[in-house]
């Protein structure tokens, strides 16, 4: 990075939820932040919506810098729906004209990106809970794999929707009893489970995004000992471990100890079960609760692209909390 040349870094992390970039000066100060919508290239209403989202939140974050993308020296972008070969080209392709890149960005799936701000040489397993479950590795060589919401689904989203299933068969006696119907009715201000099933599969009713209200009552129903509940999350937990390690097998990484890197938006709530259930499923792993948000992993890939030596310290230290961590103080 020549002196008198670009000098900034940007990381991105995109998902279902959200996006959100940072950009940081080389000395680690986080002097720019933005936030946008959706940017899965499946899932948004169309790629151009998808490629729009990056480029607001990461336009605002420069912005609040008083910068452009001339300034930028290296960006990662970490990003869900990178999943295949053709996804990176188009991704790498649109995005550097119209962030206006010197260079390339590097463009990682969001489930590799925190790998590097769990561990300093960017090498482990990952799994990330948010609106999706998504696992991903990367060896000590630069190889990766990774799996999106495919063959099975976790996360928010799921882990919502069987609640609201276990809700409806206890209504209708083919499950049992769970304190999940009270909770369910309460949070979405129905008087009884049948007029709740109207809501959510009417014409026109409550959207699929709506039962991921429900994620954060699983895992607080399973720490209060409902067996329906507890049973919820531990399957999503032993699907999560599956993954993983299906992951570290596709790298060369399995049958040694490695480290698990547990992140994401359902990782807010204060419950382990969630995190005990996936650490279960991969005894030969040192599982790391990851502190901070996966952004900070593509802020560090881009000091890593840039042949800078982050000051970790000093980013944690002036990144807005809002995007710098996923835990409660």
């Amino acid at each position: 990075m020549r002196p008198d040349g670009p000098s900034l870094l940007v990381g991105v992390d995109g998902g279902n939820t959200k996006t959100v970039a940072l950009v940081a000066a080389p000395d680690g100060t986080i002097i720019g932040s933005g936030r946008a919508g959706r940017s899965d290239i499946y899932n948004s209403a169309s790629i151009e919506a998808a490629l729009g989202e990056v480029k607001s939140a990461t336009t605002r974050a420069l912005s609040a810098a008083g910068a452009a993308g001339a300034d930028v020296a290296a960006a990662c972008l970490g990003l869900a729906g990178a999943d295949w070969p053709e996804d990176f080209e188009l991704l790498r392709g649109e995005l550097q004209p119209r962030l206006e890149l010197p260079s390339p960005p590097l463009i990682l799936n969001d489930a590799i990106a925190p790998i590097r701000a769990g561990s300093t040489d960017g090498v482990g397993v990952s799994v990330v809970i948010g609106t999706y479950g998504v696992a991903g590795a990367r060896n000590p060589r630069g190889e990766v794999f990774h799996l999106g919401f495919w063959p099975d689904s976790t996360g928010a989203r799921p882990l919502g929707a069987e609640a609201l299933a276990a809700v409806w068969r206890s209504t209708l006696g083919t499950g049992p009893d769970t304190s999940l119907t009270v909770r369910a009715l309460g949070l979405y201000g129905a008087d009884e489970p049948m007029k709740l099933l109207y809501e959510f599969t009417r014409r026109g009713g409550l959207p699929d995004d709506a039962s991921d209200r429900m994620a954060p009552v699983v895992l607080d129903e399973a720490d209060a000992g409902d067996e329906v509940a507890r049973a919820i999350v531990d399957d999503q937990g032993q699907i999560l471990s599956a993954e993983a390690l299906a992951c570290a097998r596709m790298v060369g990484m399995a049958g040694r100890p490695f480290r698990l890197i547990v992140s994401g938006g359902v990782m807010r709530h204060p419950s382990t079960r969630l995190l005990d259930a996936i650490a279960a499923g991969v005894p030969e792993a040192e599982t790391i609760r990851l502190t901070d948000a996966p952004v900070m992993g593509a802020l560090l890939s881009a000091f890593d692209q840039a042949g800078v030596e982050p000051d970790v310290a000093r980013i944690r230290a002036t990144a807005p909390v809002e995007h710098a961590s996923v835990l409660p103080a």
